[in-house]
């Protein structure tokens, strides 16, 4: 039986990841690293209550088989520079750095459509450097998930992105080829991918929204 490491279970498809990773049969043990503690009482979750600016003090705890990351913010809940940057790069560097060096097996990410390292954009760029060190550290296992506008329930309210998932759902049919990336995707959908791309001998590291949704519907 293997343990799960969890991060970001507040978010939609962290949230989703941890209803997955409880009725999950392989996993006898879900680490959840957390700020604040949820109201949980499955004997299968061990909850660490988390301080994110002080990882180092949580090194031992991030011990397992294998990782699944979806801490992410936007530049409303984080408008201060720093934090942001810390949040979306400093934050998922550092917890992957601990798990190699914990031998953790896997680890899975959930990145950014276009993530790019050279972008001028702060989101997509700090998300592909993030891509960058996940690769140099060489894990056994990695998947990075590129989700377009991720469709579900969120606690806070995002105008813009809803405004983006009705247009781009209208447009859905009209996005061919190069853009069917570009499709709003199923918070869910990419919840059970990750766990699929983690328990699966599957030779591809790095999934757009449109192939998650392609290959992992079933």
């Amino acid at each position: 039986m293997k343990t799960a490491l969890l991060f970001g279970s507040s978010g939609l498809v962290g949230g989703h990841l941890l209803n997955q990773l409880i009725k999950n049969t392989n996993y006898s043990k879900i680490k959840l690293f957390v700020r604040s503690v949820p109201e949980i009482s499955d004997p299968k979750v061990e909850i660490i209550k988390t301080d994110f600016n002080s990882l180092q003090n949580h090194k031992e705890d991030i011990k397992g088989d294998d990782c699944f990351f979806c801490i992410g913010t936007t530049k409303q809940n984080s408008p201060n520079k720093d934090e942001y940057r810390r949040i979306e790069l400093d934050v998922p560097k550092e917890i992957a750095q601990f798990a190699k060096s914990n031998l953790v097996k896997s680890f899975i990410f959930v990145s950014a459509l276009y993530a790019n390292p050279k972008s001028s954009g702060d989101y997509v760029r700090f998300k592909g450097l993030v891509e960058e060190e996940l690769k140099q550290l060489n894990f056994p296992k990695l998947g990075i998930m590129r989700p377009s506008f991720l469709m579900g329930d969120r606690k806070e309210k995002r105008v813009g992105e809803k405004i983006g998932i009705f247009v781009f759902k209208l447009l859905s049919p009209l996005l061919l080829g190069p853009l069917k990336k570009m499709r709003p995707i199923h918070s869910e959908t990419v919840a059970r991918a990750m766990i699929i791309v983690i328990q699966n001998d599957i030779q591809k590291t790095t999934f757009e929204s449109n192939e998650i949704v392609e290959t992992f519907k079933n």
